[in-house]
């Protein structure tokens, strides 16, 4: 019960924070969630990731998988590199198994199932941590332009990804195990792509082609997948 306060605590402190200016790109912990509208497991987990998007200091991504599409219904957010990325956090692991709902938080934390608590904890573990890396976005028309700091200097390059997400899309499902649901998604994954690696000695400062009107977030990342070092969002 403990817990349970601390966490809803803190989800009240988070909806009194001021919102970020309009233009401005706001620091969070990315929290991947690998998800499909197949699975009769996934929407509670779709719920909670849409509850973590109404906090700023949160970047909650739901990349929708491609493997339950066989079930009945195809997701129309399944996109096969996502299969594959959640498919590299595994292997970077050991492991040869993936699950849906499967979410990982700043890169190195992962959570089977709907297991909010859990993730809610380990969000706050990565926000108290101390920051290395500084990143900061700015827009200018369709060109995004990505500065990166890091003191001290990193060990090793990391990889600087950009990522696109739809805000929101609510589906009726007609087929497979969720057939007759209607849930509403947020932070829907579009489009991940690597735009360069950083060495991490001298500061970063590069530009990345953002044309549209979609949210985008910057994420820093060690090979692997791995840690990511920082991330930012800009809306």
């Amino acid at each position: 019960m403990q817990m349970r306060w601390t966490l809803g605590a803190a989800c009240a402190l988070s909806l009194g924070i001021a919102g970020v200016a309009h233009g401005q790109s706001q620091a969070g912990v990315v929290v991947e969630l690998f998800t499909s509208q197949g699975c009769s497991a996934c929407p509670p987990a779709d719920a909670f990731l849409a509850a973590l998007a109404a906090d700023p200091r949160v970047i909650p991504l739901a990349l929708h998988v491609d493997y339950w599409d066989y079930i009945g219904w195809e997701d129309q957010f399944a996109d096969a590199r996502f299969t594959q990325r959640q498919k590299s956090y595994a292997r970077a692991i050991g492991s040869r198994t993936i699950y849906t709902p499967q979410m990982i938080v700043g890169g190195t934390d992962r959570v089977e199932g709907n297991a909010p608590e859990k993730v809610a904890a380990l969000i706050l573990k990565h926000m108290q941590a101390a920051e290395r890396v500084g990143l900061w976005l700015e827009r200018d028309g369709d060109v995004l332009r990505i500065h990166a700091e890091a003191d001290p200097p990193l060990d090793e390059a990391v990889r600087v990804q950009l990522v696109r997400y739809r805000p929101e899309e609510t589906v009726a499902i007609e087929h497979g195990e969720n057939e007759g649901r209607t849930v509403t998604y947020r932070n829907i994954v579009t489009s991940w792509e690597v735009v360069g690696d950083w060495g991490g000695q001298a500061p970063l400062s590069i530009e990345a082609k953002a044309a549209g009107p979609e949210p985008l977030a910057v994420i820093l990342q060690n090979e692997g997948p791995g840690a990511i070092l920082a991330a930012a969002s800009l809306r």
